[in-house]
């Protein structure tokens, strides 16, 4: 069987790619180290799978990729690719954003449309809640995006599903919740915070701290991923979190515990697109995919802590 990931060189898809060749899938992931973040980082999260076996690596975006010939050798697709990042989704940066969250989804689905595929699978966000009434939100709460992020990722989970429903593609859409972990992109906020910690600067917090997230540990979503394999349901949408809400501000207690430092933190104004809360209900992805959600975040954030230590030594 073979896998496509796109996105392969990025956080969450190149856990990805180590856990299906792992289970014995080859895969062939796509990635076009786009500027987003430092690509000797990128270059790290897949440099053990570029020296083994069953990984064939195209460096390459996917508008730029013969699709439909690739397409005719894969059995699952994995869309993970993205323009990732709330805060910089605003004015001029959102073309950016829909060209490779919007109209890269869009001709992937349509090469998608003359193969055989047993599943496509999309990694959507959390982001597509927003200003959501519910908390916990479910897969039929209201979507009111905050960001133009939110708004791109909430267009292609709907191609997806019209791409479904018009041509039979089997889609699955999984809405991640606030993932965190070793190999976490360098904007998002625990890896910031410990990088901070480590250069003995203070945390810059936008807020008052009291804001609430649903973290989720990247064991448990790449657990989401190989479950929905098999067991998703085409055309259906999941919440995979971590199963539990915690204040931002009750998160630094832990990591100076990690650590061993003393956490300096600087409030400023919260930022446009930044929710208030999120909150994942589970039931359906418990119900459906046996998902079941098991890092603590203590052992988490440790497990990030250590791989941080590595990764600016």
């Amino acid at each position: 069987m073979i896998c496509l990931v796109t996105g392969a060189a990025g956080f969450i898809a190149s856990h990805l790619c180590r856990r299906l060749v792992k289970e014995g899938f080859m895969v062939v992931g796509v990635d076009s180290f786009n500027d987003s973040y430092p690509k000797w980082i990128k270059e790290d999260n897949i440099h053990d799978l570029l020296q083994g076996k069953n990984f064939e690596f195209i460096a390459k975006g996917v508008e730029n990729v013969d699709l439909k010939k690739l397409l005719k050798r894969v059995d699952f697709v994995f869309h993970l690719a993205a323009q990732a990042g709330v805060r910089t989704s605003w004015g001029q940066n959102f073309e950016v954003y829909t060209k490779n969250n919007i109209q890269a989804t869009q001709k992937l689905l349509e090469a998608a449309k003359e193969t055989p595929l047993k599943k496509f699978i999309y990694a959507s966000s959390s982001s597509v809640y927003g200003l959501c009434p519910d908390l916990p939100m479910t897969e039929k709460s209201p979507l009111h995006p905050l960001s133009p992020y939110g708004v791109t990722k909430l267009a292609a989970e709907q191609l997806c599903f019209l791409y479904f429903k018009n041509y039979g593609i089997p889609t699955v859409s999984l809405r991640f919740f606030t993932v965190y972990g070793p190999g976490q992109r360098p904007d998002m906020a625990f890896h910031i915070f410990y990088k901070a910690l480590s250069e003995d600067k203070e945390i810059t917090v936008f807020g008052d701290g009291k804001q609430t997230r649903d973290f989720t540990y990247i064991d448990d979503i790449i657990e989401a991923n190989i479950a929905s394999l098999e067991m998703a349901k085409t055309g259906e949408v999941y919440n995979i979190g971590g199963g539990h809400q915690e204040k931002l501000e009750d998160v630094f207690p832990i990591m100076e515990k990690i650590s061993q430092k003393k956490i300096r933190i600087r409030k400023t104004e919260r930022q446009k697109g930044d929710v208030p809360h999120t909150f994942a209900l589970i039931e359906k992805a418990q119900h459906d995919l046996n998902y079941s959600p098991k890092t603590p975040l203590m052992d988490g954030l440790k497990e990030e802590w250590l791989w941080l230590q590595r990764l600016y030594s």
